[in-house]
């Protein structure tokens, strides 16, 4: 059930050069996940395509409208530090890329 997604993940972190060799896509649940210096930044399930960002970016980018909290199931909490774009296919292929990039970044810099 999850192989749909890991394709399709991994087809959309391949067409991006992130310049970090440590990204991996993985079955994740229901999903896949991409993870990057052994992190989760992304991930791609039937709830949508979620993006990990800084808790400032995530607050900008819910209150543009276009993503909403990620929440694992219906009644549970927003999980922290991610936004989830129900349906991948309003996100443009730059905004996309640009989100991977973020995440890929942002979990390099944790590294510090």
């Amino acid at each position: 059930m999850a192989q749909p997604y890991l394709d399709q993940i991994r087809e959309l972190v391949n067409d991006i050069d992130l310049s970090d060799p440590a990204v991996v896509c993985k079955h994740f649940f229901s999903g896949a996940a991409v993870y990057a210096n052994g992190k989760i930044v992304a991930s791609l399930s039937p709830k949508g395509l979620a993006f990990k960002l800084t808790e400032s970016r995530c607050a900008e980018v819910l209150s543009e409208g276009s993503a909403i909290p990620l929440r694992y199931f219906e009644k549970s909490p927003a999980k922290r530090g991610y936004v989830l774009f129900p349906d991948k296919n309003q996100l443009r292929r730059e905004e996309i890329e640009g989100f991977f990039k973020e995440c890929v970044s942002n979990s390099a810099q944790d590294e510090t």
